[in-house]
C-alpha cells in the first residue's frame, strides 16, 4: 500500500472506534475515499435489502452521479460479487456484459462483498473514469477498507 493509502486506512480504523452507527462509518469511508483517491470517481456501499435479501439497496455514497437505488442480486457487477462471494475487478467495463451502467463515464470498477457471520451484509463499490485503475495494490487497499466496516458490523 502507498503511504497515502495507509494513512487513510488508519483514519478509518480510528473513526470506527468511536463511530456511533454503521451508517456514519460508511458515510465517512465513502466521502474520504472519494476526496482523497483521485481516480475513485464514485464510492459507495450497497446493503442487502432487509425487506428482501434477494436485492441490494444503495447506502451511503459520494460521487458525481446518482446510482441505481435497488436491484436484484442477479444484476450487475455488484450482483456478481454478491452471488459469488468474491471480489470483482473489471479494468474496462465496456468489455464486461455484466456491467450495469450508472454513468457512461465509468471505465473500471471494483466491488468487495462484506460478510458478517458468513452472511452478506453489504458491498463496497468503487467506480473510476479511468481504465485499469484497480491494480493488485488498489484491490488490497479497497479490501482493507471494506474490512473496517465488516469488523465494525461484526461487533454488532
Amino acid at each position: 500500500m502507498t503511504p497515502a493509502q495507509k494513512e487513510l486506512l488508519q483514519e478509518f480504523h480510528t473513526f470506527a472506534q468511536t463511530a456511533s452507527t454503521a451508517e456514519s462509518l460508511m458515510e465517512q469511508i465513502a466521502k474520504r475515499l472519494h476526496e482523497k483517491m483521485t481516480r475513485y470517481n464514485w464510492t459507495g456501499f450497497y446493503l442487502v435489502d432487509p425487506a428482501d435479501p434477494g436485492y441490494l439497496i444503495v447506502g451511503p455514497f459520494a460521487g458525481s452521479f446518482t446510482p441505481h437505488a435497488r436491484f436484484p442480486l442477479s444484476n450487475g457487477l455488484c450482483g456478481a460479487a454478491a452471488t459469488s462471494g468474491q471480489v470483482v475487478v473489471v479494468q474496462d467495463v465496456s468489455t464486461d456484459p455484466r456491467y450495469l451502467a450508472g454513468s457512461s463515464l465509468v471505465k473500471s470498477e471494483i466491488v468487495v462483498p462484506i460478510y458478517v457471520n458468513k452472511n452478506l451484509a453489504a458491498e463496497l463499490d468503487i467506480e473510476s473514469y479511468f481504465v485499469d485503475t484497480f491494480t493488485k495494490t488498489e484491490q488490497e487497499f479497497v479490501e482493507a477498507c471494506a474490512s473496517v466496516l465488516a469488523n465494525y458490523l461484526a461487533k454488532g
